[in-house]
C-alpha cells in the first residue's frame, strides 16, 4: 500500500512540475518579444539596429539621444515627425518583408525590420 502512494505522490509532484513548465514558459516568451518591438535611438545609432517580428507587430522606436531624429522606412511605407528627447514613433507591420530605415536627418543611421 505504502508504494502506490509513493507512487501516485511522485506522480502527482511531476505533473505539477509539468504544468508549472508550460505556464511560466510562455510568459517569458512574450515578455522577450515585447521588449524585441522596441528601438532605442541614442548615439546615433538603432538599437538593435536589425528586429524580426511577426506580422501585425508594432515597432516603436524611443528618441533618447539630446538632439531630434526623423525614422523613415527607404521605400516610404512609414515616417515619423521630428523626434525631440524622449519620444516615441509606433508603426504596425502588416505584411511580411524586409523594411530597411534611416533617420532622414542623419542618413549614416540605418536599421531593418524583418517581418515574418
Amino acid at each position: 500500500m505504502k508504494s502506490k502512494t509513493l507512487i501516485a505522490g511522485a506522480v502527482v509532484a511531476l505533473s505539477l512540475a509539468v504544468a508549472t513548465i508550460l505556464v511560466v514558459h510562455p510568459t517569458k516568451v512574450k515578455a522577450q518579444d515585447a521588449k524585441a518591438t522596441e528601438v532605442r535611438v541614442d548615439n546615433f545609432t538603432f538599437a538593435p539596429d536589425t528586429i524580426t517580428v511577426p506580422v501585425n507587430s508594432t515597432v516603436t522606436w524611443v528618441n533618447k539621444d539630446d538632439i531630434p531624429h526623423v525614422i523613415a522606412s527607404n521605400d516610404g511605407v512609414f515616417k515619423s515627425k521630428a523626434l525631440d528627447t524622449d519620444q516615441k514613433f509606433s508603426y504596425t507591420f502588416s505584411k511580411a518583408g524586409m523594411y530597411p530605415y534611416y533617420c532622414s536627418i542623419h542618413p549614416k543611421m540605418v536599421g531593418k525590420i524583418v517581418v515574418q
